[in-house]
C-alpha cells in the first residue's frame, strides 16, 4: 500500500523522527496498550486539570488527543464530556484512510479525497481484525516491523513507554494523595463550617450576656445603696444572736443600728415599700435580741464588781469602758431599761466605796499619832510632866518627843512627790508615830482619786447622757463615802490642839482642791468646802486657846499669883530671853511659813494680830520685874531679837507685817513711838 510512503521509509533513519514524520494509524495501538494494560489505572479527568512541568524527556506529541480523551472518558461527566472540545471521529478515520471533508458554502457536506502523503513510514496490514482487535494484538504481541527504521522506532517507542508509566505511575500516586487531601479539607471544611457555626452561637450567646451584665450593673447601680440600706446580712444575724460579745459583735450592733434607723427614716415617707415591710418585723426580733444580751452583760459585769478583793476599776476599764456603746444602744432602744442598770450600778459603786474606805480608814487608825493637848499652849505647863494618854480619836500614845509648836520636818508632806496614798498593808504595819496631817493626806487623797477616777469613767460611761446627769450620780455614789471623810476629819481635830497639825492639813486640802480643777472634776467641790468649813474654825478655836493662854498667864503675873521666878525660869534680874519668848517664836514661824502664799480672805492675820499684841502685853509686864530701865530694855530687846531671828527666813505678806512689828522693839524705845 502506498508506495510513496514505502519509498520515503527508504531514506533512512533520520528521516523518521517523531516530530517530523506524518501521523502514522499504526502506532496508536502501541502508544495505547501502557494505558489499557490489564491491571493498571486509567488516567483521572482530575490529573488532566492539574499543572505539571514536563519532563524534558517525557514525549506526548505522538499520542492523539483521541487516546488522552477516551482514555479519560469513563471518569468525565457528561457536562464535562459537553464542555470539553474532543476531535470529530469520522476526520479521525479520514485522516487515517487519507481522506478529509470539505465544507462548501452551502449546508451540504462532501467528502473530498485527500493527498497522498509523501512518505508513509511503515505498512499496516488488518488482515481479517476489526480496529479494536488488531490494536488488542498490537498489545499483546507487538508488529515487528521489517525494516531498519521499524526497529529504531520500537526501540524508541519502549524507551518513551517506560517514562511514561512511570509518569502515569507518578500522577496515580498524586491523584491518590490528592484524594486523600480532598477527603481531609473536605473533613476539615465540614469541621470548620460546624466550628463556625458554634463560634458565631457563642458571640451570639456573649452579646446577649454582655447586654444582660451591663443592664444588671445599670440595675445595681441604681437599686445598690437603697437595697443596702434595707438588707441585714446573716452573719450579722448570727453574731448578734449567738456570738460572745466583743468588738466584732460591736460591730455587728452598729450596723444593725445604722440599718435601724434607715429603715425608721424611710418608714417616715408615705411610700409604702414591701421590702421594707418584710424587713422590719426581723430588724425588731433583732433589736429585742441585742437589747437582751447587753442587758444580761451588763447585769453580769455589776455583779462582778462585788466579788471578794475584786478592783472595781478593772472591770470597769477592761469590760464596761471597752464597750461603752452597748450602754448607748440600751439606752436609746429601752431607756428605762437602762435606767434601771444605771441605779443598779450607783447602788453597786456605792457600797464598794464606802465599804473599802471604811477599811482603810480603819487602818489609818492604827498609825500613832502625836498627842497634842491643853498643855501645848504657849500659856500652858511645859515643865509639868504629862503622863502618857490616848491620842485624838483614842490612838496609841506617841513614843516620839516632838515639839507641838515647831514645824520642823512636817512640812515636808506638803513637798512630797508622792502620788500615791499610803496602803492599808503598810499602815498597819507602820510602828512610827505621825502628825494628824498624815492620816488626813492619805485618806483624802485616796477619796480624790477615786473620785476623778470614777467622774472619767461615768462621763465617758454614759457619753449618751449629759454630764450634769453623770456628775449626779458621781455625788450620789460617792456620798456616804464623803460623809465618813468628813466624820474621819472631825475625830483628828476635835480633841487636839494641834494648830500647826490642823493648818498642814488646811494647805492639803487646797492642794487637793487645785488638784482636782486640774482634773476638771466638779463633783468633790462641795466636800472641799466643807472640809474648809472643820478645819478654819477649829484653827480659830486653837489660837483663841493660845491667845487665852497667854491672856491667863499676864493676868496671873500681875495679880502675883505665879511667881516672877518661875516665869523667868530662876532668876527674875536676868535680861536674857524668856523661854517663852522661845516658844512663841517657833510657833509664830510655823505660822507665818505655813501662810508665805496665804491671801487676805483667810481668818489668820486678826488671829495672829491679837496673840502678838497678848505676848508683847506679857512681855512688858515681865520686863518690869527686871529692876531698872536698862535692864528692862535689854530685856525687850533680847526677847524681840530672837522673835526676829527666828522669823528672819519667813517670806510672805504676813511674815513682812510681823517683820515690821517686832523691829521698833529692837531699835530702841525711840523707834517703836
Amino acid at each position: 500500500m502506498w508506495p510513496d510512503r514505502l519509498a520515503a521509509s527508504q531514506e533512512g533513519p533520520g528521516a523518521s523522527t517523531p516530530s517530523s514524520r506524518p501521523y502514522s494509524p499504526a502506532r496508536r495501538p502501541s502508544q495505547l496498550s501502557g494505558a489499557n494494560k490489564p491491571g493498571q489505572q486509567a488516567f483521572s479527568p482530575r490529573s488532566s486539570s492539574l499543572s505539571f512541568s514536563p519532563s524534558p524527556n517525557a514525549s506526548t506529541s505522538s499520542l492523539p488527543g483521541t487516546v488522552r480523551a477516551t482514555n479519560g472518558l469513563s471518569r468525565l461527566s457528561p457536562s464535562a464530556m459537553r464542555n470539553q472540545s474532543f476531535p470529530d471521529p469520522v476526520e479521525v478515520l479520514n485522516g487515517i484512510i487519507g481522506q478529509r471533508r470539505a465544507r462548501s458554502g452551502s449546508d451540504d457536506e462532501a467528502i473530498l479525497p485527500l493527498e497522498k502523503p509523501d512518505v508513509l513510514s511503515e505498512t499496516i496490514e488488518f488482515g481479517e481484525l476489526s480496529l479494536a482487535e488488531f490494536a488488542h494484538r498490537t498489545e499483546t504481541q507487538p508488529t515487528r516491523p521489517d525494516r531498519s527504521h521499524g526497529l529504531q522506532s520500537i526501540e524508541q517507542y519502549e524507551r518513551d513507554r517506560s517514562r511514561f508509566e512511570e509518569l502515569h505511575n507518578s500522577i496515580s500516586g498524586c491523584d491518590d494523595v490528592l484524594k486523600s487531601v480532598e477527603s481531609y479539607l473536605t473533613k476539615f471544611q465540614t469541621e470548620l463550617g460546624a466550628i463556625s457555626s458554634k463560634i458565631e452561637s457563642l458571640q451570639s450567646r456573649s452579646f446577649r450576656l454582655s447586654s444582660q451584665l451591663e443592664n444588671r450593673k445599670n440595675v445595681e447601680r441604681i437599686l445598690g445603696p437603697s437595697v443596702e440600706k434595707i438588707s441585714v446580712s446573716p452573719h450579722t444575724v448570727r453574731l448578734i444572736s449567738d456570738r460572745p460579745i466583743d468588738q466584732d459583735w460591736i460591730k455587728a450592733l452598729t450596723e444593725l443600728d445604722t440599718l435601724s434607723s434607715s429603715i425608721k427614716a424611710n418608714g417616715t415617707t408615705p411610700e409604702n415599700i414591701k421590702a421594707i415591710e418584710d424587713v422590719r418585723p426581723l430588724l425588731t426580733n433583732l433589736e429585742e435580741k441585742a437589747v437582751e444580751r447587753i442587758r444580761d452583760y451588763l447585769v453580769t459585769q455589776i455583779k462582778a464588781i462585788r466579788s471578794p478583793n475584786m478592783n472595781a476599776q478593772v472591770i470597769q476599764q477592761q469590760s464596761l469602758l471597752k464597750y461603752k456603746d452597748l450602754y448607748a444602744y440600751l439606752s436609746a432602744h429601752h431607756p428605762t431599761l437602762s435606767e434601771e442598770i444605771t441605779q443598779a450600778y450607783v447602788n453597786t459603786m456605792r457600797w464598794y466605796y464606802l465599804s473599802n474606805f471604811t477599811r482603810y480608814s480603819q487602818a489609818l487608825d492604827n498609825l500613832k499619832l502625836y498627842s497634842v493637848d491643853r498643855n501645848d499652849l504657849l500659856g500652858g505647863d511645859a515643865s509639868s510632866q504629862r503622863t502618857a494618854h490616848g491620842g485624838s480619836g483614842g490612838r496609841s500614845p506617841a513614843l516620839a518627843a516632838h515639839d507641838p509648836l515647831a514645824l520642823g520636818r512636817r512640812m515636808d508632806i506638803l513637798k512630797t512627790n508622792s502620788p500615791a496614798a499610803l496602803s492599808s498593808y503598810l499602815a498597819e504595819e507602820d510602828k512610827s508615830s505621825h502628825g494628824l496631817e498624815v492620816v488626813f493626806r492619805n485618806f483624802n487623797l485616796a477619796l480624790i482619786d477615786n473620785i476623778s477616777a470614777e467622774y472619767s469613767f461615768m462621763a465617758e460611761m454614759f457619753a449618751s447622757k449629759t454630764i450634769h446627769y453623770a456628775s449626779q450620780k458621781v455625788v450620789e455614789i460617792f456620798d456616804p463615802t464623803l460623809s465618813s471623810g468628813q466624820a474621819l476629819t472631825k475625830k483628828l481635830i476635835e480633841n487636839t490642839t494641834d494648830c500647826i497639825g490642823i493648818l498642814l492639813c488646811v494647805r492639803l486640802n487646797q492642794q487637793f482642791a487645785f488638784e482636782l480643777q486640774r482634773r476638771k472634776v466638779p463633783v468633790a467641790d462641795p466636800y472641799i468646802n466643807g472640809i474648809n468649813m472643820q478645819l478654819w474654825p477649829r484653827f480659830q478655836m486653837i489660837m483663841d486657846l493660845h491667845f487665852e493662854s497667854l491672856k491667863r498667864i499676864s493676868s496671873a503675873s500681875a495679880r502675883s499669883s505665879l511667881s516672877v521666878l518661875t516665869l523667868t525660869s530662876g532668876d527674875a534680874q536676868s535680861s536674857a530671853p524668856h523661854f517663852l519668848t522661845q516658844r512663841f517664836g517657833q510657833f509664830l514661824h510655823s505660822i507665818l511659813t505655813l501662810c508665805n502664799e496665804a491671801g487676805d480672805d483667810e481668818p489668820i492675820s486678826n488671829s495672829l494680830g491679837r496673840l502678838v499684841n497678848e505676848f508683847d502685853a506679857l512681855l512688858t509686864k515681865l520686863s518690869k520685874s527686871s529692876g531698872d530701865t536698862k535692864r528692862r530694855e535689854r530685856f525687850l530687846f533680847n526677847n524681840y531679837s530672837l522673835i526676829l531671828t527666828i522669823i528672819s527666813d519667813t517670806k510672805g505678806k504676813l511674815a513682812n507685817d510681823q517683820k515690821q512689828h517686832f523691829e521698833p522693839f529692837v531699835k530702841g524705845p525711840g523707834s517703836r513711838r
